[in-house]
């Protein structure tokens, strides 16, 4: 468990580890902290958005939907590498997870099937989503894993964290399936050998 890091921390967390950034508005301030809390966190979660265009992708992050308001994430990870700061402190992204996933998460250990949606993600989790329409067979381009890859790393080498304390959103809350087109294992191998 930790507190979460202050907006410029995070920002340096990721330039640190090789990122282009791109600062979307008055990101450090954008949030729904107003509808609880954000932290303690234990992990990141990794997302696609089911869209198309990295423009469009960025701004429905940023400002969500009539039915879930935005920011959607902290960061969104578009095909060409780059990672978009729409926002930071509680954001939309993870909503109700497994309780014993998130214990899995904290004390770093394999994780269980998630077959309850009863614990508030959004309080909890670093949020990445990544261009990506979904499909299983829109790509991914190297560029995009490599920068999701180097995202989730830093926050993990801000916390001392391992590579698992990072999950796919697949993992958490039963019925997603994102990110779909990448094991959520081969990710954190990547992660694990980036963070030796």
């Amino acid at each position: 468990m930790a507190s979460p890091m202050s907006a410029g921390s995070f920002l340096k967390a990721l330039k640190a580890e090789g990122l282009t950034v791109v600062e979307v508005g008055d990101w450090r301030h954008h949030n729904r902290n107003h509808k609880g809390p954000w932290g303690p966190v234990n992990g990141v979660m990794i997302h696609h958005t089911v869209t198309k265009g990295s423009a469009r992708t960025v701004d429905i992050c940023r400002k969500g939907y009539e039915a879930l308001p935005g920011p959607l994430c902290h960061g969104v990870i578009t095909k060409d590498g780059r990672i978009h700061l729409v926002g930071y402190g509680r954001a939309n992204h993870a909503g109700l997870g497994d309780d014993d996933v998130l214990r899995a998460v904290i004390a770093e250990k394999a994780l269980p099937r998630d077959n309850e949606a009863n614990t508030d993600g959004n309080r909890h989790f670093y949020g990445f989503e990544c261009e990506n329409l979904g499909d299983g067979e829109d790509p991914w381009p190297a560029a995009q894993l490599e920068a999701i890859e180097k995202a989730a790393a830093a926050v993990c080498r801000h916390h001392g964290w391992t590579e698992r304390s990072v999950i796919g959103h697949l993992e958490w809350q039963p019925g997603k399936v994102d990110p779909r087109g990448f094991t959520m294992a081969s990710m954190r191998a990547r992660i694990r050998d980036r963070l030796k």
